[in-house]
This record gives structure tokens, C-alpha cells and sequence, in this order.
């Protein structure tokens, strides 16, 4: 039977079945599992298993609820690299960078700095400013192609965040991840009826880039960001419309493959390939005149399609906030959906390209500072590695 700690203790294991018009736990530890009025299924297992209770019981399930965004936030490694600091260790300078990308500076992480910390920075801002307590967090979903655990590193920020009652788990769409995760934590606001969900975008590629490759390395930086969804009603609804694709056919363009590494062990007896070889990442490598065809190419498409659906033109655009990859990207994007200047989100010169951490980072630096205000309508669009690519149109708060 369950103890004050939410053990549930249990031992042998035995079915049978009998007449009853009711679920019970026996004095003698069995649960009873009713599949009719008249039938009942009782359990017995040889096992203590350890579960953490909920602080809170949680509220009926609303399906068909609209989503809002109401809170957010961001954090930074410490360490600054410039493009004068790149070119003491590559054949580059400052002007053939930032001529090229609009890239000044980035962000890398050092020393003890961790991946994990800064996405539980990031989410304790957006936590925060929405004013929601860790206990009411139904979901975080940990959008990154670069986790420091296996098997994801949202559970971390879960355990970190004190957030008892959420369900985590991590998102893998590269560039395009924060896009595909602000989707589906609307999906489980809309379908499941969950309050509040968490989505963090956070990367950390410096750690698979060529730093004697000036192709690649000036490009990329670290950073974590954030962003709270909500439920509220229909009339509420902050999430217009979208739009997201993929295309496997573009991955020669831009990846980082597995590969073998080292010898085959000494003691493996001629068997082939067996044990098998330790793997790891081959570093990042992009066919850049691909990658920029491409996303000048598909983004509007995307963002146009996400405008159809939310029945928008767009002249209603306050805000456009594209995947920080390269400026030229971001010009030819708006030109194209004739956005002007002055309409643009961009923090690139600062912080360059942080994949999946990009839009929630420079959302964050826009709504601190003044630019974005409730009730703003912002256009969103990733694209990046697989090839993957989405857009969304948001209302602010």
C-alpha cells in the first residue's frame, strides 16, 4: 500500500476475479482494477517502486483552448568572442565577417558553464515575468540538437526548476526547434488541456564546430532562451497560424554525422565489428551558398503559408523575427515580403548564430527593452539542419 512518501509497496503477483461494484485497495496490499461492474482485476508485484506525489491536484482537463504568450527569458555564457579575437586564429578579419554574416561578436561557453544551467536560467526569467509558480507547470519542452545528456536534458531542468507536475522531454529540429516546440506546447494546451507549458530553446554548438574552418567557426555561438505558454479562451487565442516543413533530401547541405572512432578493441577476437566503436559527432559542416538559397527560398513561403491560415495579410506584421542566422537572410526575407527595416528583430551582430535559442533570445531582449508590446503580432520563422523550417504568427501577451 502507499506510504506518506508515495511508495507504493507490493508483493507477489496474482490475478483473479470476482463479483463488485466498486475499485478498492485491500487491507492486504492488492488494488483492484475494474474492467466492468461485475468483473474486477486484482495485482500483487514483488517490487517497492519510489514515486514522487504531486503537490497539487491538478485541475479538470479543458480541451480546445486557446494559447498565449505571457512570459520570457534568456541567458548568456560569459565569455565574448569577437571576430577580432577569430582572426588571431584564422585567416579572417573583422570587415570579411561582418560584410558577409552582420555577425560582431558571439557567445561560448567555458569552465564550469553548462548547457543545462543556462536553460534553467532562461526558464526561471519566463517563469518569472509570467508570475507561475514551478508547482503549476504542466509541461517543458527542451528544444536542442546539442544536450549534454543522451537521452535529453529536459528532466534536468525539470529537477532543477522544482517543477513537480510537469511532464518533460526534449525537441531535436535544429535551427527550426524553438518554432516546432512553441507548435506542439500549443498542441498540448489545445488537445490535452494542459495550463502552462515551458519551451526553451538552447544550443551549444561551439562545441561541434571546426575552429581552423572560417567557413563555420565565426558563425556560431552559445545562449539559452525561453518562453511560457498559456491557456486561456478563444477570444485570448495569441497563436494564429502555422506553417512547418521538412526536407531529407537537403541534409548533405548541413550536418554533423555520427562516425566511428578509435581501433577495434584488442580482445574482439576477429569478430567483425564487434564490440562496436565508441562514436561521436563528426564536426559541423554546411554547404553555405545552399543553406542561404534555401532559406531565402522557402522562409517567405513559410511565413506566407502561416499568414493564409491565420487569415492575415502581411501589412499586419508588427514584428518580424527570423532564425538569426545571417543578416543577408534576414534582409532578402522581409524585401521579399516587403516588411521594412524598422519592423526587424535582430541580434545577430551580438550574439550570432545559436540555433534553436536564437528567436526565444532575441524575443527576450525585445520585449525587456521596450519594443514588443502586448498585443503586437509577430512573425516567427526558423529554418536550419535536417532540412527543417517553420513559421508561426504570435500575439504578444
Amino acid at each position: 500500500m502507499a506510504n506518506a512518501s508515495g511508495a507504493i509497496s507490493l508483493a507477489s503477483v496474482s490475478v483473479r476475479s470476482e463479483k463488485s461494484s466498486a475499485a478498492s485497495i485491500s487491507p492486504s496490499g492488492f488494488f483492484s482494477l475494474y474492467r466492468n461492474p461485475r468483473r474486477m482485476l486484482s495485482l500483487r508485484c514483488d517490487a517497492t517502486v519510489e514515486c514522487s506525489s504531486r503537490s497539487k491536484s491538478r485541475l479538470p482537463r479543458l480541451v480546445g483552448m486557446g494559447s498565449k504568450l505571457v512570459g520570457c527569458g534568456s541567458a548568456l555564457p560569459k565569455l565574448q568572442i569577437s571576430n577580432d579575437d577569430l582572426a588571431k586564429i584564422v585567416e579572417t578579419s573583422d570587415e570579411w565577417i561582418s560584410v558577409r554574416t552582420g555577425i560582431r561578436n558571439r557567445r561560448v561557453l567555458s569552465g564550469e558553464e553548462t548547457l543545462f544551467e543556462l536553460a534553467s536560467d532562461a526558464a526561471k526569467g519566463a517563469l518569472s515575468m509570467a508570475q507561475v509558480s514551478p508547482d503549476d507547470v504542466d509541461l517543458i519542452l527542451m528544444c536542442t540538437s546539442t544536450p549534454e545528456n543522451l537521452f535529453g536534458d529536459a528532466a534536468r531542468v525539470q529537477r532543477e526548476l522544482g517543477c513537480k507536475n510537469a511532464l518533460s522531454f526534449d525537441i531535436t529540429a535544429a535551427c527550426s526547434g524553438f518554432v516546432v516546440g512553441l507548435v506542439t506546447g500549443s498542441r498540448f494546451i489545445k488537445g490535452g488541456g494542459y495550463q502552462n507549458v515551458l519551451v526553451i530553446g538552447s544550443d551549444a554548438l561551439s562545441q561541434y564546430v571546426d575552429w581552423s574552418d572560417r567557413g563555420t567557426c565565426i558563425l556560431f555561438g552559445d545562449a539559452a532562451g525561453a518562453v511560457l505558454l498559456q491557456a486561456c479562451s478563444e477570444k485570448e487565442d495569441g497563436f494564429l497560424g502555422f506553417d512547418l516543413q521538412s526536407d531529407g533530401h537537403g541534409e548533405k547541405h548541413l550536418n554533423a554525422i555520427i562516425v566511428d572512432e578509435g581501433e577495434l578493441p584488442a580482445d574482439s577476437n576477429d569478430a567483425p565489428d564487434f564490440p562496436p566503436r565508441k562514436p561521436s559527432y563528426s564536426c559541423l559542416k554546411m554547404n553555405g551558398k545552399e543553406v542561404f538559397r534555401f532559406a531565402v527560398r522557402c522562409v517567405p513561403q513559410s511565413i506566407e503559408a502561416a499568414l493564409d491560415e491565420a487569415g492575415l495579410p502581411s501589412s499586419t506584421i508588427d514584428w518580424l523575427l527570423l532564425h538569426q542566422a545571417n543578416q543577408r537572410i534576414i534582409d532578402s526575407v522581409a524585401n521579399r515580403l516587403q516588411i521594412p527595416s524598422h519592423k526587424i528583430i535582430s541580434n545577430l551582430a551580438s550574439y550570432g548564430n545559436t540555433s534553436a535559442a536564437s528567436i526565444p533570445l532575441a524575443l527576450d531582449e525585445a520585449v525587456r527593452g521596450g519594443q514588443v508590446k502586448a498585443g503586437d503580432v509577430i512573425a516567427m520563422s526558423g529554418f536550419g539542419a535536417g532540412l527543417t523550417w517553420g513559421s508561426i504568427i504570435v500575439r504578444w501577451g
